[in-house]
């Protein structure tokens, strides 16, 4: 009997199995960010157990408030600070130099097929795309897995997606993981592995798988993955050249991570996404989505362009082109946050930043703050923003504020006419 792709990466990193279908997993890398990472560290300093299991394998990186907004969060980066160098943790990203974690991580090449990933971040599901486990994990967890470099999980079963068909102009990445959440419901995935296959995602870049992923965990999943082929190994280069002879070479390795063709799935879902036009959310929860035709006209205070779902440099070439030589509509604010200084260094060199400012758009430093509503961007009571972010939960940008999730073409065409728009006009 066949194997899937987590189901191989359990294998070779299993180090015990103390209960049937409980793993003990070795991890290749435990991420860190200063939301959730100082707790760990506190708690492990309270009990005489502050040490790390290899401090090359722990990559932290203060994202959430940075620079600090407030006496707390200041004291929540000093604690990230100071631990990481107490411990000597070589990749610490501080300010000047920090950007979202996942977008981050894979841009410095920490995450590679086959690897096991944990921190404490539900939205650690990311880093499947590149044929990896990654998981978000609680904070005991987290704790176990910075002290030892092990992490417990239940075997999960996987669901497969297969996305076929061609995608219309002006429908990208976001509006098909909408469309998936959409029919999974935010607990179809629960405790499981959404395994992204079909021709659609074999032509995806990495930054559009990376957004699929990214929001796995919005249908329950534990992770998102998708089998790594050319695509990554191209993305992954500059770190796995002293490996490899070339990129094929590469490619060939990877194929030992891919599911069997007789293994065995959950449930396998097919959809043809030719006929798939702009999606966003509606209300309070991220399966409740519709056309964009069906919800246009609805009136915004703030666009957000950015997060770890859609703050990568694919994403703002993508909301440039509606917005070059255009002006926001007077009626919203406008911002956009690069996801890493890569980013934000990239989109200056081409000119993006430029039409962003010059459309009328806030240009704020990489930062996960406004998708959480905790800086840069938070919403006030009664406020309704359009943003290429992963949750639209009640006051999620702010209390008693409202979001609609969709792609940065749609937010882009949105903060032109002041009120949910379809983007395909502007295309």
């Amino acid at each position: 009997m066949g194997k899937t792709l987590t189901e191989k990466i359990f294998d070779s990193h299993r180090v015990d199995e103390p209960f049937a279908g409980t793993n003990v997993l070795k991890l290749d890398a435990v991420f860190c960010h200063e939301i959730t990472t100082p707790v760990a560290i506190n708690d492990l300093v309270a009990r005489g157990k502050d040490r790390v299991f290899d401090r090359n394998r722990i990559k932290a990186v203060i994202d959430h408030v940075t620079p600090a907004k407030d006496s707390k969060t200041a004291e929540q980066g000093k604690i990230m600070r100071e631990w990481a160098h107490r411990h000597k943790i070589k990749d610490f990203f501080d300010i000047g130099y920090n950007g979202v974690c996942h977008a981050l991580f894979p841009e410095q090449g920490f995450v590679r097929p086959g690897y096991t990933v944990i921190m404490g971040d539900s939205h650690t599901c990311t880093h499947g795309a590149f044929g990896a486990f990654a998981a978000g994990v609680g904070t005991t967890d987290l704790e176990v897995g910075i002290l030892k470099g092990v992490c417990a999980f239940r075997t999960p079963k996987t669901i497969r997606i297969d996305v076929t068909g061609k995608l219309a102009k002006g429908v990208y990445a976001k509006d098909v993981i909408l469309e998936v959440i959409r029919i999974l419901t935010v607990n179809g995935a629960t405790d499981k592995v959404i395994e992204f296959r079909g021709s659609v995602i074999d032509g995806f870049s990495m930054e559009s798988r990376m957004t699929l992923c990214n929001m796995a965990i919005e249908a329950g999943g534990t992770c998102g993955v998708c089998m790594p082929d050319k695509t990554t190994a191209k993305y992954l280069w500059p770190f796995i050249k002293a490996k490899y002879k070339t990129v094929e070479n590469a490619v060939k390795d990877f194929k030992k991570w891919h599911s069997d063709p007789d293994c065995t799935y959950d449930s396998v879902i097919k959809l043809d996404v030719s006929k798939l036009t702009p999606q966003v959310t509606t209300g309070n929860k991220p399966d409740q989505v519709k056309a964009v035709t069906e919800v246009k006209g609805t009136k915004l205070n703030q666009i957000y362009i950015g997060s770890c779902t859609n703050g990568r440099i694919e994403d703002l070439r993508i909301a440039a082109k509606v917005l070059k030589g255009k002006k926001i509509h007077e009626s919203v604010r406008g911002i956009v946050s690069p996801a890493t200084p890569t980013v934000y260094s990239m989109a200056l060199k081409e000119g993006i930043i430029d039409v962003f400012m010059k459309a009328g758009f806030c240009v704020t430093n990489p930062t996960c703050g406004a998708c959480l509503g905790m800086s840069n961007g938070v919403l006030a009571n009664g406020e309704v923003c359009a943003s290429t972010t992963n949750r639209n939960f009640n006051g999620r940008m702010g209390k008693g504020g409202t979001v609609h999730l969709m792609s940065p073409a749609t937010a882009a065409a949105s903060a032109l006419k002041g009120e949910i728009t379809d983007p395909r006009k502007y295309l």
